[in-house]
């Protein structure tokens, strides 16, 4: 951790006292300034620098002196920020020829922080559920229906199983409608076609595309459009997956009851339901090694979107070199 400097540097001084007094940021604020300002003064003093002689080099090599501390980009952006607007500050008040600063401001040229960009973010993966964890939790929830068989624990079957089956946004699995509909009171968004065991759906972009269902994902529903069918307030609605009340479902319902499900299965994380389409396209991706199929089941417009899971696909494998390689592990004959 960086020594916090025990006096900050007059001007830094009278910065922070104008942030709080003339533009009222917030204590929160104040403070991350605070902090990402005595990191520059630190720096500056730790390389004998008077941070009115600044230069671009120097924020440069600092900037990479704290990525290699292990600072976060978001935290390396952060301070640079906070540092820019320390010297833009300086620059306007040299600019004014404050009587009171004109000799201490002099020296300072231009913004020694102008064109430092932090180092680039790197783009988290997506999270995944390994095989095993995905089929126990599908497995829990046709348990659940096949022994309760109320209501919420069929739909939850259909639900799960459709999504770990064909990969679906949630937007997409709650816009679709028991059949195909078009008149002036409705359009379906996403619709099942219950013969080809097909489902077609609206993604981003006003794109429609249609995504196989696997056998056992189409029991699941087939089950639930018969609990579906006895609601006397099914009648009302043209939506494939509903309330007792006969209502559309809501995201947060369906959130709600993934959650609770994959705790009673075990899974030692949280679930939801943009997991399970993640799970879907990286275990696709581990068996079919297809890009191109995945990216349109998935409906993603660019074929990059879709080369993140070939990242999930090098970590499965990389767990199974270490797991089956006798000289996998450092210290192994």
């Amino acid at each position: 951790m960086s020594r916090v400097p025990a006096n900050l540097y007059p001007l830094v001084q009278e910065y922070l006292h104008e942030l709080h007094v003339l533009r009222q940021l917030s204590p929160h604020t104040l403070k991350a300034y605070r902090m990402d300002l005595s990191e520059l003064q630190t720096l500056a003093a730790d390389d004998a620098i008077d941070l009115l002689k600044v230069s671009n080099a120097h924020v440069r090599r600092w900037a990479g002196r704290l990525h290699s501390k292990g600072k976060s980009s978001r935290t390396i952006a952060r301070a640079l920020s906070a540092w820019r607007g320390w010297y833009d500050w300086l620059t306007e008040k040299d600019a004014r020829r404050d009587a009171q600063t004109d000799r201490i401001t002099a020296n300072l040229v231009a913004n020694p922080v102008d064109d430092v960009k932090a180092p680039k973010r790197l783009k988290s993966l997506p999270k995944a559920l390994s095989v095993e964890q995905a089929l126990s939790l599908v497995n829990q929830a046709v348990k659940e229906a096949e022994e309760k068989k109320d209501l919420e624990t069929v739909r939850d079957a259909a639900i799960i199983d459709l999504l770990y089956s064909s990969g679906l946004r949630l937007s997409e699995l709650l816009g679709i409608d028991v059949m195909q509909s078009k008149d002036r009171q409705h359009e379906s968004a996403g619709w099942l076609d219950w013969d080809a065991a097909e489902v077609t759906v609206l993604g981003k972009g006003g794109k429609r595309r249609s995504v196989p269902i696997g056998g056992p994902a189409m029991q699941s529903l087939k089950v639930w459009r018969a609990a579906r069918d006895l609601l006397e307030q099914a009648d009302a609605s043209m939506a494939l997956f509903i309330s007792a009340t006969g209502a559309r479902l809501s995201p947060r319902t369906v959130q709600a009851r993934l959650r609770t499900l994959a705790m009673r299965a075990g899974l030692p994380t949280h679930v939801h339901p943009h997991m399970m389409r993640h799970s879907f396209a990286s275990h696709i991706l581990q068996s079919s090694q297809d890009l191109r199929a995945v990216q349109e089941m998935l409906g993603h417009a660019s074929i990059a979107s879709t080369q993140i899971y070939t990242s999930l696909d090098f970590q499965h494998l990389a767990q199974a070199y270490d797991k089956a390689h006798p000289r996998a592990k450092a210290g192994k004959a």
